[in-house]
């Protein structure tokens, strides 16, 4: 299956590639973001979600085998990698997935075959996570829609569910009222008072009957969940 949503960084420093990467998978309905440098890439793949990261070898600062050693390293969860590059030998190759490359793919290479490997590692990650997301005493069973916080039922209503697995997701990183817009719409605009009532009735949902809110609001930034090494600005 094909995700017409997929989120996509592009970590390259030529401008012709990364254009006609663009080009490409805009038409497809992706949306993408650009670093053109490892350090840049590096530092957007670590505080902004995407569901897949388009890795050239050869870059300024950091190159890309370094990016994906430290992305394993730093990383609060798995971010599909496909690395690019023009090294086609067997030991380049080896080298890459001992970095924690999940799929290599040699330049000149087909925008079609780029965008259906994209696809395909975004898919396979989804089906080997874990179905359960945890933070503290509440849970998400993803497959099953199932919510429970001190081991109490609760029912969630579907965007205020998608709101709450993606914060479960990010954890402990905080999510941008943009991140949540494009993740739950794509590009189907919605407007500020929208994504704020869903937030108000996810808190109802999980907040209220309980002593401790978990979800923070952070004043200019977006949403988390309850953390010590997050400072809340409510």
């Amino acid at each position: 299956m094909v995700r017409a949503n997929l989120k996509v960084l592009v970590v390259e420093d030529h401008n012709d590639i990364s254009s006609n990467i663009a080009d490409y998978f805009q038409t497809q309905g992706a949306s993408l973001d650009f670093a053109m440098n490892g350090e840049q890439g590096l530092n957007m793949a670590l505080n902004e979600y995407f569901d897949c990261v388009i890795l050239d070898l050869m870059l300024p600062k950091i190159d890309g085998l370094q990016v994906c050693a430290k992305l394993r390293e730093q990383a609060s969860r798995h971010i599909p990698v496909i690395m690019l590059t023009a090294r086609d030998t067997l030991n380049d190759k080896i080298t890459g997935f001992n970095q924690g490359a999940d799929d290599y793919l040699t330049k000149p290479f087909a925008l079609e075959e780029l965008w259906v490997r994209c696809n395909a590692l975004a898919q396979r990650h989804l089906i080997n996570c874990d179905h359960t997301l945890t933070v503290g005493s509440l849970t998400i069973n993803k497959q099953t829609q199932r919510v429970q916080r001190d081991k109490k039922e609760i029912e969630i209503q579907p965007i205020p569910m998608q709101i709450l697995t993606i914060l479960m997701e990010a954890h402990p990183r905080a999510v941008s009222r943009s991140e949540l817009c494009d993740r739950i719409w794509g590009e189907d605009t919605t407007d500020s008072d929208s994504l704020r009532s869903h937030v108000y009735q996810l808190r109802k949902a999980i907040d209220k009957p309980f002593n401790d809110p978990l979800i923070k609001t952070l004043h200019g930034i977006g949403f988390a969940l309850a953390c010590s090494s997050i400072k809340d600005t409510t």
